[in-house]
């Protein structure tokens, strides 16, 4: 399993952390720098915040302001296309992995440790993408044959999971005569859970439908079948057994005359009644079943769901700007503490270890993004694939002058 972009400590810390390793004069002054750093990383995000709401309002299902004019379908598209390419930019910056079709299906084919089998129609959509980040392994006591069994299962937990899902249009659900429930045709949603085993991904989309596993099939089926012969037995054995006689003598297959009183009649009417009202029982019990099942689905994603629709981006940007400024500070702070230079590779594999030995955390630490934004900014200098960081008087003063083409950078 490769590690993590994604840096498990926040902003504060991070500072914090850096302003331990510099001498005890840098500490205020630093801590000066990055505030500087944070607050220009904040500017730079706010505009692709706005981008991104302004791309996503004409297919926003919870807007709550008007559009001005009609917007048509080549127009829409057109945001549509804008926005997925935002989305995507966004959640690399906040260090999501995108999840590939290949791991999607071997995730919907591993054992669930969700009780329920779902079905999820893919035809039903134009695009369908998942990103995860966070990636454990993680270990559950599952329960079988009725809670007399356990086993340990071992499945791989993603912390956070953000979801990209498009419909077709409405001539796609017209010609296949399907309805839509909570959603409209050719419209985007996004969402975001935490905490998804791998292999229940598949009740993270909008048109999963709840499924009886076929073990559950087979008991409800075999407490029919007996419950019922146990029914015809007691109380229809006898009348059933006259029936048939009398419909062999009307047939001409027996010679006897047999003979069917009021009483007779009777008795198999109540017998039919109570068989009646035992399969009525039986088909109550399947329904219910399947209400449990779909109610603990609806109890589940309930405590997983972190943010649906515009509140998923507003939530990705400022984990992205948290990344970003992280990533930045992390890299200036070990060129500041190594002034003979470092090449990207060692700088990379320096602050890997420092996290490793330090702080037993294993992570892919992304060292061509923060060593781009500090390019950019002039915190640091290029000679000969060498890394120098500039002083941090000369940093700050450096930030300072950003603030005159504040959106000068990217």
């Amino acid at each position: 399993m490769s590690n993590d972009r994604f840096i498990p400590f926040t902003k504060h810390d991070i500072v914090d952390l850096c302003a331990q390793e510099l001498t005890e004069q840098d500490t205020e002054s630093f801590k000066q720098f990055s505030h500087l750093l944070a607050s220009l990383i904040h500017n730079q995000y706010h505009h692709q915040l706005e981008s991104l709401k302004h791309n996503y309002a004409p297919f926003d299902p919870n807007r709550d302001t008007r559009l001005l004019g009609l917007i048509s379908d080549e127009q829409k598209a057109l945001h549509q296309a804008e926005f997925a390419k935002e989305f995507a930019s966004i959640l690399n910056a906040a260090n999501y992995e995108k999840i590939t079709s290949d791991d999607l299906q071997d995730a919907l084919r591993e054992e669930s440790l969700f009780k329920v089998r779902l079905a999820v129609e893919f035809d039903d959509f134009a695009e369908v993408v998942f990103y995860r980040r966070g990636e454990s392994q993680k270990t559950e006591q599952l329960r079988s044959w009725w809670g007399l069994k356990t086993h340990t299962l071992q499945f791989t937990n993603y912390e956070r999971v953000a979801v990209f899902i498009r419909f077709k249009g409405a001539d796609y659900f017209t010609a296949k005569n399907k309805k839509t429930l909570g959603y409209e045709p050719n419209s985007t949603i996004i969402k975001l859970f935490q905490n998804v085993p791998k292999a229940d991904l598949e009740m993270l989309f909008p048109n999963s439908e709840v499924k009886m596993r076929p073990i559950d099939k087979v008991v409800i089926a075999t407490s029919a079948l007996i419950g019922g012969a146990i029914v015809l037995v007691t109380k229809l054995g006898a009348s059933i057994l006259l029936l048939i006689a009398l419909l062999a003598f009307w047939g001409g297959w027996r010679n006897e005359e047999v003979h069917m009183s009021q009483q007779h009649f009777i008795t198999f009417a109540i017998g039919m009644g109570v068989f009646a009202s035992f399969i009525f029982k039986e088909w109550s019990k399947f329904k219910n079943r399947k209400i449990r099942f779909m109610k603990a689905l609806t109890d589940n994603l309930y405590f997983k769901n972190l943010d649906n629709n515009a509140g998923v981006f507003h939530t990705l940007i400022d984990s992205a700007e948290e990344e970003d400024v992280k990533e930045a500070l992390l890299a200036y702070t070990f060129l500041l503490k190594s002034p003979q230079g470092l090449t990207a590779q060692a700088l990379d594999e320096k602050i890997e270890d420092w996290f490793k030995n330090s702080y037993q955390c294993e992570l892919d630490f992304e060292i061509t993004d923060a060593l781009n934004k500090l390019t950019k900014m002039k915190l640091v200098t290029v000679i000969e694939q060498h890394y120098f960081s500039v002083e941090l008087s000369q940093a700050k003063a450096q930030l300072d002058s950003h603030w005159d083409g504040l959106f000068n950078y990217s």
